[in-house]
């Protein structure tokens, strides 16, 4: 909804403010990003249960013929998480100092993560479905979520895109630290996409683990799509989304040519633009507030139950299909194994997610405050 920009001022800020044609930020929740998160999720559910073909005796084009065609693409969901990453992170970090950045990503990933690694290593072990566990140093290995750079295999494989949120969150917090504001987020999305496309073919594989020119082109989108939103649409924003659009079709180019390996017959490219088009797009309607009307209670707890959705559904989806199979048929069991994972998701959520990263979050903030602040909390506990 257009503001009146002539009765409305910048939020006072540290750092050089934004350009004075644009208006006041706006409010925090968005409740179409939640909604956007759980497509995202059932996006990459399908993809792996539908035409991965994990679990099941045929290939997902055999056993789903009629849905394949659309849940052979649901890996794009990954690539619309990571917008909305950009997004939400840039938000999250707005007026917040590094410390707290940090202690708010931490409490967001990691307990679900540790549960998430632990309940499908036993599964894995517990459940004859036909995959093994990993060993289990590489299980704790796998808990601090830096198995990629040390090599480890993952316990399951839908991990590897956390490790490329945690390289976002790093580039991000030198930003964060130096102080964010319109000009200086800008700065930093215009640096890294030209780091982008110049290390783009590079062999030195530092540089290209940091700079992320197969995904960055998201998170750079979803950065500028925020800006949007809290300021307004501009020629340079539009065309920083742009730029990021077509520097992600080559990328999304080389993932498709990867899944075909795991289809019969291959699928056509021209569908990939298809759904990043619709991806792009639907950002761009969270960003100029065309979705302000989904306000609907029940997207919040959707939203909520979405990460531990997509830790959770894979390997152990794929051992419950393996036993099941020759009992339920194939639709019915998709059905009730989705249902269930909505459901196991909201439960973690609700009983192990929250209250573990309430008692994280605190344990955070007494670790980082400073010692003069710890022997003052304890005068005023002590005080009569």
């Amino acid at each position: 909804m257009p503001q009146d920009t002539s009765t409305l001022a910048l939020p006072r800020q540290r750092q050089d403010p934004a350009p004075p044609h644009i208006p006041a930020s706006r409010p925090g929740r968005i409740n179409a990003l939640d909604g956007l998160r759980l497509l995202a999720a059932l996006m990459v559910v399908a993809y792996h249960y539908m035409a991965r073909g994990g679990g099941w005796s045929a290939s997902g084009q055999v056993k789903f013929p009629s849905a394949f065609p659309f849940a052979a693409y649901g890996w794009l969901g990954v690539e619309l998480f990571f917008l909305i990453s950009g997004f939400v992170i840039c938000m999250s970090c707005w007026g917040r100092s590094v410390g707290d950045f940090f202690v708010s990503r931490v409490t967001r990933l990691y307990p679900a993560y540790w549960l998430a690694v632990l309940v499908t290593t036993a599964v894995l072990l517990l459940v004859p479905g036909g995959q093994d566990p990993l060993p289990w140093p590489d299980v704790l290995t796998n808990l601090t979520m830096l198995h990629e750079p040390l090599g480890i295999r993952m316990v399951d494989g839908v991990y590897w895109t956390l490790f490329a949120e945690l390289r976002f969150y790093l580039l991000f917090a030198l930003v964060a630290w130096w102080g964010l504001s319109y000009k200086r987020v800008v700065v930093f999305c215009c640096v890294w996409a030209v780091a982008g496309i110049a290390f783009s073919k590079s062999g030195d594989e530092a540089l290209r683990l940091m700079i992320m020119p197969q995904h960055c082109w998201y998170f750079i989108a979803g950065m500028a799509f925020y800006l949007m939103y809290r300021f307004r649409p501009t020629l340079l924003l539009t065309g920083i989304v742009l730029v990021c659009f077509g520097a992600a079709v080559p990328s999304a180019r080389a993932t498709w040519s990867r899944t075909l390996g795991y289809f019969d017959d291959p699928v056509p490219f021209w569908p990939v633009v298809a759904v990043l088009v619709v991806c792009f797009a639907l950002m761009g309607l969270v960003a100029t507030g065309k979705l302000s009307w989904m306000n609907w209670r029940w997207l919040a707890y959707a939203g909520a139950a979405t990460y531990p959705l997509y830790l959770l559904h894979q390997n152990i989806g794929w051992e419950i299909i393996g036993v099941l199979e020759p009992h339920v048929p194939a639709y019915p069991l998709i059905g009730m194994l989705v249902g269930g994972m909505l459901l196991l998701a909201y439960l973690v959520h609700r009983l192990v997610e929250k209250p573990l990263a309430r008692s994280l979050k605190r344990g955070l903030k007494h670790a980082l405050a400073e010692p003069g602040r710890h022997r003052e909390d304890a005068s005023r506990r002590t005080a009569p």
